[in-house]
């Protein structure tokens, strides 16, 4: 039986004599009320931050235009079952995916359990995708990468390099209540002997780290605008990585011919330059022949620019930033300076809500902030 108590709470009859429900505003109050209202508030603003960051890379990834044989404002390139509509559509479902990743490792540490539960989190967001997609593999890749990264964050990574070591971390345990089923990326890395996209995650996102991210930031510096510096962000990535999606569609011969592309591009001077244009056209046009596009590379883009995200955030999202990772380093200090800077936040939040001085001295008192300390 349940009866109401107060507006905003419905507990069980034989709860009725706990203190809290009683109306006794002491230990009990400090233990259940604010600290964990405030943890459960920080945990899904991060988790719909990170979310939103995630859709906005897969979103802006697709809008860069041109690209070599990708979808984009141009058209579909070598995919001739997608389109621009169809990948923001994409995007957007996919959301709710990986809010639910942010919301399960928030304050984790890498564990088989917790790999377990992302990767039913990420078949149910294939899923999604198909569903919205009408069967077309839009982002397939992308939820895998993502994903992690974004599990990564809410774990209380703070920087590109935490993020992507995290996410390592989790790539590298298995996943024991995956499906037994081949895919065209797992044929291909059997077949071509490549890392494909688990083993760049498990090696920690090299491509994303030491090529992706410097070449944004190299074009940037040197005057470039934000659609050249991610230009030479992607056929940076490209002329490196073994992308599974060329092998898949063109073998080697699509793979060398990207990869040759791309380091032309740069040996003209990058995308800024008319000669390094020229060059990315002339890529662009080679692809579209062999029906080969770079889907792992555009992949490897969307995480470049989550981490450079991350990294630039607003002021208001640093400082969210910053209260989550003071709460999560908190654990690991004494009881003394756990006590006093509980009672400072406990300070803040009374005199914020403009509570009685006699619940804030309630609150305040010694047994209440040890019986918080427990619970904690």
């Amino acid at each position: 039986m349940i009866k109401r108590v107060r507006p905003e709470f419905f507990v069980p009859e034989k709860a009725l004599n706990w203190p809290y429900v009683r109306g006794d505003h002491s230990a009990a109050l400090a233990r259940f009320d604010y600290p964990g209202r405030r943890k459960i508030s920080d945990r899904s603003r991060l988790a719909t931050y990170l979310a939103s960051l995630a859709v906005r890379a897969l979103i802006e990834e697709a809008e860069l235009t041109p690209k070599p044989a990708l979808v984009d404002e141009r058209g579909p390139g070598a995919h001739t079952d997608l389109s621009l509509m169809l990948m923001k559509c994409s995007a957007h479902c996919l959301r709710p995916s990986f809010e639910l990743m942010a919301l399960a490792s928030f304050r984790q540490i890498p564990s088989q359990t917790l790999r377990e539960h992302l990767g039913a989190i990420g078949r149910r967001a294939e899923q999604s995708m198909l569903l919205a997609t009408g069967g077309a593999n839009t982002h397939r890749g992308a939820i895998w990468s993502l994903g992690l990264l974004v599990s990564a964050a809410a774990m209380g990574a703070n920087s590109p390099d935490a993020v992507a070591y995290r996410a390592s971390q989790l790539a590298c345990l298995p996943d024991w209540n995956a499906p037994k089923q081949e895919s065209n990326g797992s044929r291909v890395i059997q077949r071509y002997q490549v890392p494909g996209a688990r083993g760049e995650a498990q090696a920690g996102f090299p491509h994303v780290l030491t090529i992706g991210l410097p070449n944004l930031h190299r074009s940037r510096r040197e005057g470039s605008s934000e659609t050249q510096a991610r230009l030479d962000a992607l056929l940076a990535i490209m002329a490196s990585l073994d992308d599974t999606c060329l092998l898949h569609r063109g073998g080697f011969s699509a793979l060398n011919t990207a990869q040759t592309g791309a380091a032309a591009v740069f040996a003209a001077g990058g995308t800024a330059t008319v000669q390094g244009w020229e060059k990315m056209q002339r890529l662009d046009y080679d692809l579209l022949a062999l029906n080969a596009s770079p889907g792992g590379s555009a992949d490897l883009l969307a995480a470049t620019l989550f981490l450079d995200f991350i990294a630039n955030s607003p002021r208001i999202e640093n400082q969210l930033w910053k209260d989550f990772i003071l709460n999560t380093r908190l654990r690991s200090r004494s009881s003394d300076e756990h006590m006093w800077e509980w009672s400072g936040q406990v300070t803040s939040k009374c005199c914020s809500n403009r509570l009685p001085i006699r619940r804030l001295m309630s609150l305040l008192s010694p047994a209440s902030m040890v019986s918080a300390r427990r619970g904690s």
